[in-house]
């Protein structure tokens, strides 16, 4: 079945002052995909993420849904890609509700004094009811737990409504039970519409088990990219310079 194209990458060059990080890569998500993007530390794989989200500047050619990002107002980009970051905080006493709220500025009216409106109430709700947080909606953010708190992220990103999830580590620093609750409601988003997610994981099992698709990510190039089954351990094992099966199964053993 064809499946339409929800992000095109193509010869993506970008980094910090006078370095390039990312170096003329091309890549393309379709509907419905979730690409999880691997490769040792400092290959770039951040970075990427900062540049598709329009947090730092790029060279070539990003596209959602067949609209050039490049020059987008930020409003407009809001509403075709979000990035939820593991660096999310909030340093005031908002409650859950407000929070979430706050995914829905990309929506707001040009007035001076731009009131909720129905739909915001309907995206808000909604997005606390996927993620879990309903029962949580008027406890202070500074109240939760760090799992609680990453599932109000998630909420404020779906709140958002756009169509590309950009996610930086977003199972970090969770335990197993908030990591899996976290991923599955991510899975159920992409499932509805023409949404993707693009994610970057330094647990490889997880990443494998969460993906269909998966971007190796070597000194900011593409080293591969294709569906996860297809994956070639020999790439793998050059890009984090192990064997990498090895060193999961051994991981693993005791839970075989």
């Amino acid at each position: 079945m064809n499946r339409t194209t929800i992000l095109t990458v193509e010869h993506l060059s970008c980094g910090y002052g006078k370095i390039q990080v990312i170096q003329d890569l091309s890549f393309q998500v379709k509907a419905g995909e979730r690409l999880c993007v691997l490769g040792p530390n400092g290959c770039g794989k951040t970075t990427l993420l900062r540049a598709l989200a329009g947090v730092i500047p790029w060279q070539g050619s990003v596209e959602a849904d067949g609209l050039a990002l490049g020059g987008m107002p930020p409003k407009q980009r809001a509403k075709k890609i979000a990035l939820m970051s593991q660096f999310s905080q909030t340093a005031f006493d908002y409650t859950v509700y407000e929070t979430v709220r706050m995914g829905r500025y990309a929506h707001r009216s040009k007035s001076l004094f731009p009131g909720e409106t129905e739909a915001d109430r309907d995206a808000v709700e909604e997005a606390l009811r996927r993620t879990g947080v309903w029962e949580l909606r008027d406890r202070p953010v500074t109240r939760l737990s760090g799992g609680q708190l990453q599932r109000v992220f998630l909420a404020r990103t779906f709140a958002q409504e756009p169509q590309i999830i950009l996610l930086d580590e977003p199972a970090n620093h969770l335990d197993l039970r908030c990591q899996a609750e976290l991923l599955e409601s991510l899975r159920e988003w992409t499932t509805d519409r023409n949404r993707c997610v693009v994610g970057v994981f330094h647990d490889i099992s997880l990443a494998l088990a969460f993906a269909d698709t998966a971007l190796l990510l070597e000194e900011g190039k593409a080293l591969a990219c294709g569906p996860v089954e297809e994956l070639d351990e020999k790439l793998l094992d050059r890009l984090y310079g192990m064997e990498v099966r090895q060193y999961m199964k051994r991981m693993h053993e005791r839970w075989i």
